[in-house]
């Protein structure tokens, strides 16, 4: 046997290094769908308080948007609608349609006090740290039979 029994083999190699050279992905980016649903989010802290500022275009009434909120994570969810009478959708660079964000809150908040607003395009969720009662408790101790 002459030579290596896998020669047949390298001009597949080259070609397959070839064909995985530079951008690979790149080069299919417009045949792939695009599935950002990123909207803007800032958070603030000052104290004992957050401020979040989320950032939601073509929101038409504050009733398509939706808080919720629990001990330490925040979620929101709001129903964005772009249309525009007359006109169809060439290009899609803002989002549009159902959108969820769930966000971890760097301290446990009160949930009696939370104040949102939208103005804008942008929602404001002002919140306000759950302080734990740091007064003693006497407990009661029973005597058993």
């Amino acid at each position: 046997m002459k030579g290596n029994p896998f020669d047949p083999f390298s001009d597949w190699t080259k070609h397959w290094q070839q064909f995985f050279q530079g951008d690979f992905w790149g080069n299919f980016q417009s045949f792939l769908p695009t599935t950002n649903k990123q909207s803007g989010i800032n958070i603030y802290k000052k104290d004992n308080e957050l401020l979040i500022v989320v950032s939601l275009p073509g929101l038409e009434k504050v009733e398509d948007a939706e808080l919720y909120i629990y001990y330490k994570t925040l979620e929101i969810k709001a129903n964005i609608n772009l249309n525009f009478k007359g006109f169809e959708l060439v290009e899609e660079g803002i989002f549009q349609g159902t959108w969820e964000k769930t966000i971890p809150l760097p301290f446990a908040v009160k949930e009696d006090r939370i104040e949102a607003t939208y103005h804008n395009g942008l929602l404001f969720i002002h919140l306000h740290r759950l302080i734990p009662d740091e007064q003693k408790k006497k407990i009661e101790i029973k005597k058993g039979e």
